[in-house]
C-alpha cells in the first residue's frame, strides 16, 4: 500500500489498466452480484430527495419494488447499506433492455438535467472501491477485480489507461481536482522505481 495524506492507495490502483467496455458487457457490473450500490448516509438522503424524479425513468415493476422496499436496505454481507436489488439480482435504478446496455436512471435524470446527483459515488469510482476506516481517519483505495469486467481489462490495456485515470472524474468528485495531479506524480515514481 502507498501512502498518501490520509489515504492508503493499492499500487494496483496505479498499475494496473482498465477501460469499460459497455459494448462488451452491456453494464453488468449494475446486473450482477450479491449487493447493491454501497451509500453513505448523505447520498441515502439526497437520494431520497429524489426519489420521485428518477423513478419517473424506470419500468413499473422496479418503481413498485422500491415503493414496496424503500430505496435502499442494509447488506449483511458488505456490513453497509446499498440499493436495493430486484429479484433478478440487478439493482433497481437499473433501466435495463434486452440486448441493450443497462442505463442508470440517476444518470438519466442527471444528463436530463433534472437532479445534480449522478450517481452513487461508489458506482462513479467502479472499479476502485473505498474502505473507510473511521478509527484512524483513513480511506483505502482498492482495485476490485470482477470476471465479468475481463473486457474492460482488455480495453484498457490498449488503450494504455490506469484505473485511477479511468476513475479520474469520480476520484476529483471524491478528493478534489488536486487528487489526480498527485496521483499521477505516485504513478511516475512507481514507474520510475520499476525501470531502475
Amino acid at each position: 500500500m502507498i501512502l498518501l495524506d490520509n489515504l492508503l492507495i493499492h499500487p494496483d490502483v496505479l498499475k494496473e489498466a482498465f477501460t469499460c467496455n459497455l459494448n462488451a458487457c452491456k453494464g453488468a457490473c449494475c446486473s450482477a452480484g450479491d449487493y447493491g450500490a454501497p451509500l453513505d448516509i448523505e447520498e441515502e438522503e439526497k437520494i431520497n430527495e429524489i426519489l420521485e424524479v428518477v423513478m419517473s425513468y424506470l419500468p413499473e415493476k422496479n418503481q413498485s419494488a422500491i415503493k414496496n422496499s424503500g430505496s435502499a436496505t442494509f447488506f449483511k454481507g458488505m456490513s453497509k447499506r446499498g440499493t436495493i436489488l430486484m429479484e433478478n439480482g440487478s439493482c433497481a435504478f437499473l433501466i435495463q433492455k434486452p440486448g441493450k446496455i443497462g442505463k442508470c436512471a440517476f444518470e438519466k435524470a442527471w444528463e436530463e438535467g433534472e437532479t445534480d446527483f449522478r450517481k452513487p459515488i461508489s458506482c462513479h469510482l467502479y472499479p476502485i472501491r473505498i474502505e473507510k476506516n473511521e478509527v484512524v481517519g483513513m480511506d483505502y483505495i482498492n482495485y476490485d477485480r470482477w470476471e465479468i469486467c475481463s473486457a474492460a481489462c482488455v480495453l484498457g490495456k490498449s488503450l494504455k489507461v490506469p484505473v485511477f485515470e479511468f476513475c479520474s472524474e469520480a476520484l476529483e468528485r471524491k478528493y478534489g481536482p488536486e487528487i489526480m495531479e498527485r496521483l499521477r506524480e505516485l504513478k511516475k515514481a512507481l514507474d520510475s522505481d520499476n525501470n531502475m
